[in-house]
Order: structure tokens, then C-alpha cells, then sequence
């Protein structure tokens, strides 16, 4: 019987993670728009003129979109190419930890440690694309 697998979850996860980070952005501004509070008829707008860690919870957010498609390509590949499962398990998992680790950093304004989180997640990206290669 056919089942997700780990790194197909993690996939949802990575789906999940931009959304969280724009939830991030928001959250605690449920004030009148008259005060300053979110604008949900013109959030875009309303996000970039945010500053500190609001912008950096946005921009997070845009990493994580643009951070999307070649891990669930990554991921679709190495499951195509008959990877072995339980290493591709692994480094999805790997991979979605570093990028729950990276938004906490980059939210809370730690650009260096940032960044070297971010190219782990990218290498353990890279790792999953040729995971099957033989």
C-alpha cells in the first residue's frame, strides 16, 4: 500500500513554512488600522512598510517561497531515481530543521549565523538532489 514518506511530509512542511513566517510578520498588530494595525485589505502594502523584525519575518517569508521549488524538486527527483529512503528521510528532515532554524535567526536579526544556516539547508539540498544519482 502506498504511503507518504518522511521527505513527502517535509515537503507539506516547506509548503507550510512561508505561510508561518508571513503569520510571523502579523502577528500582534490585531489593532485598528486607524493605530497602525494590519491592513488586510492591502497586507503587501501594509508588510513592506513594516520595519525590524516584521521586515525581516517578511522577507524570511520570500526566501522560504523561493527556497520551495528546488527542494520538492530535489525531493520528487531522489524518490524518482530510487534514493535510498531512509537517508532522503534524514536530510528532508535535515533540510526542514535548518529552515525553521534560519527563520529564527533571520527574525531575530542574526545575519551571520543566518547565512550559515541557510548554505547548510542549501548543501542538504543539494545532497537530496543527488541522493539517487548513480
Amino acid at each position: 500500500m502506498p504511503h507518504f514518506s518522511l521527505a513527502y511530509w517535509c515537503v507539506l512542511a516547506a509548503a507550510v513554512l512561508p505561510i508561518v513566517c508571513a503569520g510571523i510578520a502579523k502577528s500582534g498588530r490585531f489593532v485598528p488600522l486607524s493605530e497602525g494595525g494590519y491592513d488586510n485589505r492591502n497586507p503587501r502594502d501594509w508588510l513592506a512598510r513594516q520595519s525590524a523584525w516584521r521586515a525581516r519575518a517578511n522577507a524570511a517569508q520570500a526566501n522560504s517561497f523561493e527556497a520551495l521549488p528546488f527542494f520538492i524538486g530535489a525531493v520528487l527527483i531522489a524518490h524518482q531515481l530510487s534514493a535510498d529512503a531512509d537517508w532522503l528521510d534524514l536530510l528532508a528532515a535535515l533540510f526542514i530543521t535548518l529552515r525553521i532554524v534560519y527563520t529564527g535567526l533571520y527574525v531575530g536579526g542574526m545575519a551571520h549565523a543566518r547565512s550559515l544556516v541557510w548554505t547548510g539547508a542549501f548543501l542538504t539540498n543539494v545532497a537530496i538532489l543527488f541522493l539517487g544519482y548513480r
